[in-house]
């Protein structure tokens, strides 16, 4: 069984052309800005589903999709759940039914190598290419997320670059440099994202009675952006502000 927390319909923003987005539970980050802290708990607000029933609602929707759109699983962490994943996008492939993974590239094992080996596009997120601040960040470090970018180059697989733009904890110019000379010879690379910084899911937080660590930090300004796509665009051909 997977632990779903969400579905989004006619989704656009996580992947190419229209896609049905399955919310995962659980994750192995804390990011201080997460967006959607109710599905960081393994067990927490999600229902167990068998696979069946997300391919039946894949296959219903893929009218909808067209040439370019499909599935994305997004969360939470999927690869969290990746061993349970694993018939599914058996299927899935069968279907014919495009797969994106969003995923923060931090676990690694056998089950989330052969989840990839089926995966049609990973949307990688890069969270902070210093590890310090990437810890500072996520409490967690990115040398496996690294990894994971560099087996994605190394096997031939499409992966699109994302990265959140948060004032005073991944806004760095010589991070974004050291990032983009890090990468810059990758041609696995298909697209690269800068995901503005946003209060959107502060309201969960609420909610749930935690603290929202952030709440001194301020959305990015149009000049921070465009001075970021500018960093960026002196590494990659393909960069968008999501």
């Amino acid at each position: 069984m997977i632990r779903v927390h969400s579905y989004e319909s006619l989704g656009t923003y996580d992947g190419p052309g229209i896609r049905l987005v399955v919310f995962l539970q659980g994750c192995n980050f804390r990011c201080l800005y997460c967006a959607n802290p109710d599905t960081i708990d393994p067990c927490g607000e999600s229902r167990p589903t068998a696979p069946e029933e997300i391919l039946k609602m894949a296959v219903s929707q893929r009218p909808f999709f067209g040439k370019k759109g499909g599935i994305t699983f997004s969360g939470g962490e999927p690869t969290f759940q990746a061993k349970a994943l694993l018939p599914l996008f058996r299927q899935l492939k069968a279907e014919g039914i495009h797969i994106c993974l969003d995923s923060n590239g931090g676990i690694w094992n056998e089950a989330v190598r052969e989840l990839l080996q089926l995966t049609d596009l990973v949307l990688l997120d890069v969270k902070e290419f210093n590890d310090e601040r990437h810890r500072r960040l996520t409490s967690r470090s990115n040398v496996q997320t690294l990894r994971t970018a560099a087996w994605l180059e190394e096997n031939g697989r499409p992966f699109w670059l994302r990265y959140v733009l948060v004032p005073g904890y991944s806004a760095f110019r010589e991070d974004i440099e050291a990032l983009g000379q890090h990468f810059a010879d990758y041609r696995r690379i298909e697209r690269v994202e800068i995901l503005p910084y946003h209060t959107l899911g502060v309201h969960k937080y609420e909610a749930m009675q935690l603290d929202y660590r952030l709440t001194d930090v301020r959305p990015n300004t149009p000049e921070q952006l465009d001075e970021a796509r500018r960093l960026f665009g002196r590494f990659f051909k393909t960069v968008y502000i999501n």
